[in-house]
């Protein structure tokens, strides 16, 4: 399954949709990238090589992506569940909130190593 988002920036807010598959890539936004399925083999397994090592050698890294399964699994709890109360609503929200801001930190660090690499 193909995922793509694109964003429609309107004067006071933006909306998230998926792109059509007549439509054409948008990358006008400096922070777009693409999804997982978009990249090539050989860079995804070069993905991988870098966060399995990233795991095993950065303690940040660790310490972030303990947090963001953890986060995940009780996504996964709440989402099983039949009907949320507000209170459920509010913590899943709450946890993907926390979980994005997670990964987002993670691709920070990914970002910063492949950029110390190259130079």
């Amino acid at each position: 399954m193909l995922r793509l988002r694109v964003e429609t920036v309107m004067p006071s807010f933006s909306i998230s949709r998926k792109r059509l598959p007549t439509e054409p890539f948008r990358t006008h936004d400096s922070a777009w990238q693409p999804h997982w399925e978009e990249l090539p083999l050989m860079e995804r397994n070069a993905l991988e090589q870098l966060k399995a090592h990233l795991m095993d050698t950065h303690d940040e890294f660790r310490r972030l992506a303990s947090q963001h399964s953890e986060f995940a699994r009780k996504l996964d709890d709440l989402e099983a569940l039949p009907h949320l109360t507000n209170d459920e609503q509010l913590e899943e929200s709450r946890l993907k909130k926390l979980k994005l801001r997670l990964k987002d930190q993670m691709e920070a660090i990914v970002s910063q190593y492949r950029s110390q690499q190259v130079a």
